[in-house]
């Protein structure tokens, strides 16, 4: 007996505390690893601070997470568009129970009034009001509440279920009508959009079964849980193309997973959401443009060696192809110049000899390449450059300019401007 009653009580603890979730440290051995997690991560700090803003308690987020395997899982209910409709309208209705109707405590919600709105507006009938004028009276009614007091309570609230038929209806006091109108105009919208081609009436009963069903939804939050379901299924689907759609990276939905709970348990020991964000970009960004990195490393390489190139201590490197005798731009100064700019295969990519109009900028505002290199030349001068992508633009977009890509500059120096 004593065997039996611990086996009980186990058993029942496991139903009643769930799956628990808390943010820890992994093992990221390599890029593969270290992608799958920040994927995770970002997209979890991203929800804390957006979607969850109004609520990241923990039994939000487990939904959120159990959601998140069940779609990964293929172990979600497939639900038409209309069946899906229905049951976040269901699921809304119930949480109204708690939040008000539309999310205004001022309006308790009453199922009943409601729901026959709904059916009403779904066969178009007019009885009660027009879809105009509930439209008209549920805004005016909306915007006049805009000005209460968030602290207000719901006032009592009337349960009921939806019922697939057109009645009259007694509408006794504003609230009622509110409820009427807002149904009225949900039932009006789904028709026109969802069930206009319904001719075997499948999708009006899948629209009502789906509404009852969510009705009796325990869920805190079905929105979120919805919304875990279908990454966690979406990221399933993309496997086949790799992670972030690239064949190279594989996806590792453990740590994908652990990444989303670190996220939004604000569990930071390994990167931050921006961190993550970050090496996200560069990640891929090497992946992509790897080859023009190493193309232009390779380029400077071999162009060090030619005679007449001189490098400068930051990898800069130009030659002299005329030298002038004014005076050298300081740092700070403002210069008027002629240049002409290709990448290393030809490409050209902006040139104000090709515009046929010299330009000018302060030293202090343009890439780091520039601002050392026409330190060098005094007045008159024409130099060519050629700028590793780090004293160029990097790692970032600039135009047609791809990342990482190294740079050949024609300058001639016409004057310095005060």
């Amino acid at each position: 007996m004593k065997k039996l009653a611990i086996i009980i009580i186990a058993a029942m603890a496991m139903i009643s505390c769930g799956n628990t979730y808390t943010g820890k440290t992994v093992e990221l051995t390599n890029q593969n690893d270290s992608m799958n997690y920040a994927l995770g991560l970002v997209n979890g700090a991203q929800m804390k601070m957006y979607q969850l803003r109004n609520d990241s308690s923990m039994e939000t987020i487990t939904e959120f997470i159990d959601a998140l395997q069940r779609g990964y899982d293929g172990k979600i209910e497939e639900l038409s568009e209309a069946g899906s409709i229905g049951r976040n309208i269901g699921q809304a209705i119930k949480n109204a129970e708690k939040t008000g109707l539309a999310d205004n405590p001022a309006w308790a919600i009453n199922q009943k009034i409601f729901f026959q709105g709904l059916v009403n507006g779904l066969r178009h009938d007019t009885t009660v009001m027009k879809a105009e004028d509930a439209r008209n009276y549920f805004q005016a009614q909306y915007q006049a509440s805009s000005t209460l007091n968030d602290s207000i309570e719901p006032g009592k609230v009337v349960k009921g279920k939806c019922i697939y038929k057109v009645q009259t209806i007694a509408l006794k006091n504003q609230n009622d009508s509110i409820n009427y109108a807002f149904g009225y105009l949900n039932g009006d919208e789904v028709a026109r959009y969802v069930l206009l081609l319904d001719t075997t009436g499948q999708k009006t009963k899948d629209f009502i079964t789906n509404i009852n069903k969510g009705l009796k939804s325990r869920l805190k939050n079905p929105q979120i849980v919805n919304m875990g379901e279908q990454i966690g299924k979406n990221i399933k689907s993309q496997e086949a193309q790799g992670l972030i759609g690239e064949p190279s990276l594989a996806t590792d939905f453990v740590l994908i997973k652990q990444g989303f709970i670190n996220g939004l348990l604000g569990f930071v020991e390994q990167m931050d959401g921006t961190q993550a964000g970050e090496y996200i970009q560069k990640t891929m960004d090497n992946i992509k443009y790897g080859t023009v990195k190493e193309e232009g490393e390779k380029f400077l390489a071999e162009n060090a060696l030619k005679e007449g190139i001189q490098v400068t201590e930051s990898g800069l490197q130009y030659e002299v192809l005329k030298m002038g005798r004014g005076k050298k731009p300081a740092a700070t100064d403002r210069v008027k110049v002629h240049y002409h700019g290709t990448l290393i295969d030809g490409t050209v990519f902006d040139s104000s000899v090709e515009r046929g109009e010299p330009t000018s900028f302060g030293l202090n505002q343009v890439i780091a390449g520039w601002t050392e290199g026409l330190q060098l030349m005094p007045v008159g001068s024409k130099f060519r450059f050629y700028i590793p992508q780090e004293l160029g633009y990097g790692s970032r977009n600039a135009g047609s300019i791809p990342p990482y890509s190294t740079l050949i500059f024609e300058v001639e120096l016409l004057g310095i401007e005060k």
